[in-house]
């Protein structure tokens, strides 16, 4: 398996004023951002949350409500939903058995086994019962399963679907995706983002992108089985929510950076602080890395990420959203590649990064300047593509055993 990133020099050690492994801050006494730019009606409640903070009404659309990043970036609203009730077990149940399957073909005998039973035709008569929180709970499930069984590329309302995968499975996936209003969810924000769970529940409510940060994080559904030291991927997927809640700042600094002038005073202290922010993340990655080598890997699990980087499924959104302020993507990877890794995020988060492309235009303009504010600019474009290729030999380390030392490769 390939990932494709830009080649570039590290920026060098991590700066002064960026915690790791607290609350990630672009500097002591830093301001909080300026207002967005993202007109008023993006910036309602987030997806799925009434406006006294409960879970939507099981026909509620999911698109009644935006969310906005600068809260908690693209995690969820809350801690993903850690057991399933009632006929939902079922899939839970499933879930875990196809994360731990020797290979494809175990995997996809589970799937059949609970069609003959009946059990995916009662979970899709009762999928407009679920809530949003229960329903994205139920979509990662689905996910692991889909990529367990080598599945991932498939569109589940397509005809030519039915002639590879299991048709009850399909139309529970359908079903599902129409329910969270997102048709392209099997990728790493569905397999991380939602697959996670504090270690011990936390003493008092603390927000979701602290209590990611802050406290140890384990799996909901395992790639290895219990009992047995987490492996690689799952490891790589917990590094990934991490990575997201680390990066909080980042999505906050864009927020201040979009819609300014590149002469604006501001613009090179928040550029500045970007910078810390990558840096921090970047040394957030090198920490998991050598726990991450020493973890145990099989076959199909190096099968499922080679299936999810073939779709273009594994960059997790932080860096998206920094690819958004300082656009290095378009250039790094061809015209078409920022859609095609959008795609697998909910529209909201899309909407909020094609935002972010237009109203950090002016910044970008630096990069065809001189003088000392389009230094900071490059930079800061350099930090990201330091981070970005950590992230990638952090996938490699878990897709292939014998890779060279993270800190070599990137």
């Amino acid at each position: 398996m390939t990932i494709t990133t830009t080649t570039g020099p590290p920026t060098g050690a991590e700066p002064m004023g960026v915690t790791v492994n607290g609350a990630a801050t672009p500097e002591a006494g830093a301001a909080e951002p300026a207002a967005s730019p993202i007109p008023a009606a993006r910036q309602a409640a987030p997806p799925g949350r009434t406006a006294g903070g409960g879970d939507a009404s099981a026909g509620e659309p999911a698109t009644a409500a935006s969310h906005d990043p600068r809260t908690h970036g693209f995690l969820p609203e809350r801690p993903p939903v850690r057991s399933m009730i009632g006929t939902w077990t079922r899939l839970d149940a499933m879930a875990r058995a196809a994360a731990t399957a020797p290979d494809r073909e175990a995997a996809v005998a589970l799937v059949e086994r609970a069609r003959r039973a009946g059990e995916l035709a009662a979970l899709r008569q009762r999928v407009s019962r679920l809530s949003l929180r229960n329903a994205e709970a139920a979509a990662m499930r689905i996910a692991v399963i889909a990529v367990s069984c080598g599945w991932c590329g498939l569109d589940p309302q397509a005809p030519a679907a039915r002639e590879v995968a299991d048709e009850a499975f399909l139309d529970l996936w359908a079903a599902i995706a129409h329910r969270i209003d997102h048709d392209q969810f099997v990728a790493l924000p569905t397999l991380a983002l939602h697959n996670w769970a504090p270690e011990r529940k936390p003493r008092r409510h603390i927000p979701i992108d602290q209590l990611a940060r802050t406290e140890t994080l384990v799996p909901i559904v395992r790639w290895a089985p219990e009992g047995q030291p987490l492996s690689r991927l799952d490891r790589l997927m917990l590094a990934a929510t991490r990575l997201e809640a680390h990066g909080i700042w980042l999505f906050r600094l864009a927020e201040t950076l979009a819609g300014r002038a590149p002469d604006d005073s501001s613009t090179p202290t928040a550029l500045r602080r970007l910078v810390r922010v990558q840096h921090a993340l970047r040394a957030q990655l090198l920490a998991e890395a050598a726990e991450l080598a020493a973890a145990p890997a099989t076959p199909q699990q190096r099968a499922v990420l080679g299936a999810l980087a073939e779709q273009g499924a594994l960059e997790p959104p932080v860096l998206q959203a920094a690819d958004a302020v300082l656009g290095i993507g378009g250039r790094r990877l061809g015209e078409g590649r920022r859609q095609l890794l959008r795609r697998h995020l909910p529209a909201q988060q899309r909407a909020w990064l094609s935002a972010m492309d237009r109203h950090c235009a002016p910044v970008r303009t630096l990069a065809h300047r001189g003088g000392p504010d389009a230094a900071v600019y490059r930079e800061a474009q350099e930090s990201l593509i330091a981070l970005r290729r950590t992230y990638a030999a952090l996938v490699q380390a878990a897709a292939r055993p014998g890779t060279a030392p993270l800190t070599v490769a990137a």
